[in-house]
């Protein structure tokens, strides 16, 4: 049984005898329109990754920053600020770096400082800005750290810092922690706390500095500068009095964070380093729901402004919804199109009036209008030869001549067939053709009566 199944033929009989209707759509309409849907949806997920440059390669590259996930990152800062209410973008493009709200800046060791206070110079009168400093040298995990995950990285010492062009007047100072190896302790914001590293300790120093975050031997961790702004949060948390009297009520605040590990991952295991981000967001004159901007741009995530990255963002982004909508109201119309779809036409018409109208716009065309009037008389006088019983062995002289005496008969003042025969074989303009072949039809319907 099993070897005669498998060497059976298959089944010969029609597909409507096999019960599959011929010419049947074997797709459903909603298989079609499921197919429709799924196909944009896809196609406007492309367009928007490669927009925003979503899924193309990962940002947590342990290095120091919003994305970074290793102790000298920043991520655990940006989640609770984000936790907190406060809405979180992680900018990759430079244009983003002038909008309201608070800009926290994350430049490595490695940045120029003029780029850096063409970004700060430029946000003086849009937002407050927050500079944090790196300190670390980090370094990927070896191979024998097999449990370390994506991002995590070593951290072996300090790294030097110098970033001519941006503050020249402030000095960034490393050295140890405490003689006997204990752990910083710092306070500020009526905060305090320890610092995780027992090693090595990044303050700052200068004229223009007013302290807010002080190690307990009074080294300055954070602080902001005293430009002639008017910042009354940051007044009233500051360590030290100011130099300066408040000018100018429209300048924003700039703040320098010197020793990252009080708010990068590593300082944000103790919840006294969350409540320092608190106040350091709070006295920065951030609304209570403004907007945090993480620059990545300094970092090497920066992207350049085209045109899909302009489609999704605002205020373009209202436009692109609208086009949307209008392409989805038209493909719905499309979908539900009303009555039976309209056939094509063939073509070539069925019918004789169809055959024949072919026909004589064939030969219209060709301009050969004066090669049609012998044949049309040959078949005339083949038909007054049948209707008039005449032998059909006639020669054409004979036979004309026969015809011409059968209408002499029946009418002596009518035109001769063999003269307008000789008419319409000689007639080479379309009105002497037409006409010559009426008078032929005319005579031909007197006779055959």
């Amino acid at each position: 049984m099993s070897e005669m199944a498998a060497t059976a033929p298959a089944d010969p009989r029609p597909a409507a005898e096999a019960g599959i209707p011929v010419g049947a759509n074997p797709f459903s309409r909603w298989a079609v329109l499921a197919l429709v849907l799924i196909g944009s949806a896809l196609f406007l997920a492309l367009l928007w990754m490669i927009g925003t440059g979503t899924g193309f390669g990962s940002t947590n590259d342990g290095q120091s920053h919003a994305d970074g996930r290793g102790l000298n990152g920043y991520a655990a800062m940006a989640r609770y600020i984000e936790k907190r209410g406060h809405p979180v973008v992680r900018a990759r493009n430079v244009g983003a770096l002038d909008k309201p709200g608070l800009l926290v800046l994350t430049p490595p060791a490695g940045a120029d400082g003029e780029d850096i206070e063409k970004i700060v110079s430029k946000r003086r009168y849009i937002g407050p800005t927050l500079v944090i400093l790196p300190k670390w040298m980090a370094l990927q995990p070896g191979r024998e750290q097999e449990k370390a995950k994506t991002g995590w990285v070593n951290l072996q010492g300090m790294r030097p810092l110098e970033w001519r062009g941006f503050l020249d007047d402030v000095t960034v100072v490393q050295g140890e922690v405490d003689a006997n190896g204990a752990k910083a302790r710092w306070h500020g914001f009526g905060l305090e706390g320890a610092l995780p590293s027992r090693k090595a300790l990044q303050s700052g120093k200068g004229d223009t500095l007013v302290p807010v975050v002080e190690e307990q031997d009074g080294r300055v961790l954070a602080a902001f500068i005293d430009d002639g702004g008017s910042y009354p949060a940051l007044e009233d948390a500051a360590l030290t009095g100011m130099s300066s009297d408040p000018e100018d009520e429209d300048l924003y605040p700039l703040v320098l964070v010197f020793e990252p590990d009080l708010v990068d991952n590593w300082g944000m295991a103790d919840r006294r380093a969350a409540q320092l981000v608190d106040a350091l967001v709070a006295a920065s004159e951030v609304e209570p729901r403004g907007t945090v901007t993480f620059d990545l741009t300094m970092n090497g995530f920066g992207r350049a402004q085209n045109l899909l990255t302009l489609a999704f963002t605002p205020p373009f982004l209202a436009a692109t919804l609208c086009l949307l909508l209008a392409a989805l109201v038209l493909g719905w119309r499309a979908f539900l199109r009303f009555g039976p779809p309209l056939a094509g036409e063939r073509a070539i018409a069925f019918g004789k009036r169809a055959l024949v109208a072919n026909s004589a716009g064939l030969v219209r065309r060709s301009h050969r209008l004066h090669l049609i009037g012998g044949p049309y008389a040959d078949h005339a006088r083949d038909r007054l030869i049948r209707a008039l019983a005449l032998p059909r062995t006639l020669p054409p002289e004979q036979a004309d001549a026969a015809i011409d005496r059968a209408l002499a008969s029946r009418r002596a003042d009518a035109e001769p067939f063999s003269a307008i025969s000789a008419r319409l074989r000689h007639a080479r303009k379309s009105h002497d053709l037409v006409k010559a072949a009426r008078d032929l039809h005319a005579l031909e319907r007197m006779l055959t009566r």
